[in-house]
C-alpha cells in the first residue's frame, strides 16, 4: 500500500478542463451558472464553456513569426516617446467601404463584417479582395469550396466585366490573371495558420468566424467555446505580425452578431451590411470602430455585375412621380458626414379593428409615437382612432432627428389628403412642447436641397442667425413653432 501511494506521486494526472459560464448577451464571465446575468439584467443566458491552455497562443505567434512578418514587441513607453503619428492605411479601392473604415483599413486591425444570409456580405468582400491587385490576399472559406468562389468571380466579370472595373472603380483586370489572390477552403484553425506560414500573405480573410474551430476546444464549430477562442487567437497573430484580417459573422434571428458579445469587445471595427433582399439598396454601416467614426455608412445598388457604389445617394432615395400624391414629404437628413435628401411616405386611416395601429419602417417606432402626441396635443389634430403607417422610401433606416418635421408633415398630409408642393424641403426636430429646435451642420443640408433643384427649405429660425442667406438661391422659411412650417406647407 505504501509502494502504491509513493508511484501515485510519479504518475503524471489527467488535468481537468476548467469551466466556465459566459453570458451569450453581454460577455460576462462567471464561475458557476447564474439565472440572471448581473451584467445585463438578462435571464438564461449563461452557457457553459471549457477554457482552452496557452497553446494556442504559441500558435498564432509562431505563425506570424514563420511568416516572415516582424513581431511587435510589448514594453513599457513614456506617453512623450510614443509617436502620435498615424499608420499609413491600407486603400481598398472602394470609397464607400474606405468611408466606413475612416480611411482605409489599419495594417494589424481586425475587421468583422456581419449581415443576414444572402444579403451580400462574401459579394462585397470578394470583389473587393480581387481589386487589392498590389496585396497578397489569402482568401479562407469555410462555408463554400474553391470551385463555387471561382464561378462567383466569372459570374460578376461575365455579367458586366470584371468586378474590380464595373462595380468597384478600380483599372479593368482580368481575373485569371490575379495572381495575388489565394483560396483556402478550411475548416481548422491550425491548419489555417500552418497555410499562413507558407504563403505568408498581406491580408486573411475568413468567411466565416463561425464555421472555425480549433482542436483546444471540445465542441462543435459555431459554439460560444469556440467563436471565442478563435476569433481571440486570430487577434494575437494580427497584432503581433501586423497582417490585417476580416472575419465575416453570421448574425442572429434578433439582427445581433451570432456567437457571444466578447466577439464584438475583440476586434478592432464591427461593420454591418443592412438591407432588404427586396430593394436594390445596400448600406454599411459602423457598429463599432477604434480607428475612425462610427456614424459613417456607405450605400451601394445590387446589380448583375455586383454591388454598385452610391456616391449621391439623393437622386436615387427621391422619386419623380409623387406629384399630386398626399403623405409625402422631403426632409434633408444627413448620417455621418454626408448629406442626403429623403423621402417620408405617411398614410393614415381610420382604424377599422378598434385599436389604431402605429408603424414604422425605417424610423424608430418610440419616436413616431412622440411626434404624433405632439401633433395632437399642440397643433390639434385628432388621431387618437386612426392607424399611422410610416415608411422611409429606399429602405433605409435614419436616426437623424432632423426627420421629425418631415415625418410631422407626411402624416398630416395623408390625414387631410393634400398633397405638399414640388420643390418644398424640410429639416428640424421637434420639441416636447411643438417648438422646432435647431440641428447641426445646416449649410450642407441647404446646400444639398439647393443641388437637386429645390425651391424652398423649412428650417428652425434658430439656425438663421448663424446663417449668410447670400450664398444661397434657394429660398430659406424659418420656423420657430410646428404651426408656423405646416401654415407655410399647406397654408
Amino acid at each position: 500500500m505504501q509502494f502504491c501511494k509513493i508511484l501515485r506521486n510519479f504518475v503524471p494526472t489527467m488535468a481537468k478542463d476548467k469551466i466556465m459560464y459566459v453570458c451569450d448577451n453581454c460577455g460576462q464571465e462567471s464561475a458557476k451558472w447564474i439565472g440572471k446575468c448581473p451584467a445585463c439584467g438578462q435571464w438564461n443566458t449563461f452557457k457553459e464553456i471549457k477554457v482552452a491552455d496557452t497553446k494556442k497562443k504559441i500558435v498564432a505567434t509562431s505563425a506570424a513569426a514563420s511568416a516572415g512578418h516582424q513581431l511587435r514587441e510589448n514594453k513599457v513607453l513614456r506617453l512623450k516617446d510614443i509617436s502620435a503619428k498615424d499608420d499609413p492605411r491600407i486603400d481598398m479601392h472602394d470609397d464607400e467601404l474606405n468611408r466606413v473604415l475612416g480611411g482605409g483599413l489599419v495594417p494589424g486591425s481586425i475587421v468583422l463584417l456581419g449581415g443576414e444570409p444572402g444579403i451580400g456580405k462574401s459579394t462585397l468582400t470578394l470583389q473587393t479582395m480581387l481589386a487589392l491587385t498590389d496585396k497578397r490576399v489569402l482568401y479562407v472559406s469555410g462555408e463554400e469550396s474553391a470551385h463555387q468562389l471561382k464561378m462567383r468571380a466569372e459570374r460578376l466579370a461575365a455579367a458586366g466585366g470584371p468586378p474590380t472595373a464595373s462595380a468597384v472603380g478600380g483599372s479593368p483586370a482580368d481575373i485569371s490573371a490575379a495572381d495575388n489572390f489565394l483560396i483556402l477552403t478550411e475548416n481548422s484553425l491550425e491548419a489555417i495558420f500552418d497555410h499562413i506560414k507558407e504563403v505568408q500573405p498581406d491580408l486573411v480573410v475568413v468567411d466565416s468566424i463561425q464555421t472555425i474551430s480549433t482542436e483546444d476546444v471540445e465542441s462543435s464549430a459555431g459554439s460560444i467555446a469556440q467563436v471565442r477562442e478563435c476569433a481571440s487567437a486570430l487577434l494575437r497573430f494580427a497584432k503581433t505580425s501586423g497582417v490585417p484580417v476580416i472575419l465575416i459573422g453570421h448574425i442572429t434571428k434578433e439582427g445581433t452578431l451570432a456567437g457571444p458579445k466578447i466577439l464584438e469587445h475583440i476586434v478592432d471595427t464591427v461593420i454591418q451590411f443592412e438591407g432588404d433582399q427586396h430593394y436594390m439598396y445596400r448600406i454599411l454601416r459602423s457598429i463599432k470602430n477604434r480607428f475612425g467614426s462610427t456614424s459613417e455608412l456607405g450605400i451601394y445598388e445590387m446589380q448583375q455585375t455586383g454591388l454598385r457604389q452610391v456616391s449621391n445617394p439623393s437622386e436615387l432615395l427621391l422619386t419623380d412621380n409623387h406629384d399630386g400624391l398626399s403623405g409625402v414629404a422631403i426632409s434633408s437628413a444627413i448620417e455621418g458626414v454626408r448629406p442626403f435628401l429623403v423621402e417620408t411616405q405617411a398614410l393614415v386611416s381610420s382604424a377599422a379593428y378598434g385599436t389604431p395601429q402605429r408603424s414604422a419602417t425605417g424610423f424608430d417606432q418610440r419616436r413616431l409615437n412622440m411626434l404624433l402626441a405632439v401633433l395632437e396635443k399642440r397643433v390639434g389634430f385628432k388621431l387618437m382612432q386612426k392607424d399611422v403607417f410610416l415608411n422611409i422610401a429606399g429602405g433605409l433606416r435614419v436616426t437623424d432627428m432632423a426627420m421629425d418635421l418631415s415625418v410631422i408633415a407626411a402624416v398630416l398630409s395623408s390625414n387631410v389628403d393634400t398633397p405638399i408642393d414640388e420643390g418644398w424641403c424640410m429639416a428640424g426636430e421637434v420639441g416636447l412642447s411643438g417648438e422646432v429646435r435647431p440641428v447641426a451642420r445646416i449649410e450642407q443640408r441647404i446646400s444639398e436641397a439647393e443641388k437637386l433643384g429645390f425651391q424652398h427649405i423649412i428650417i428652425p429660425k434658430y439656425n438663421l442667425a448663424a446663417l449668410n442667406r447670400k450664398k444661397f438661391h434657394i429660398e430659406l422659411v424659418p420656423v420657430r413653432k410646428v404651426e408656423e412650417a405646416l401654415r407655410a406647407l399647406f397654408g
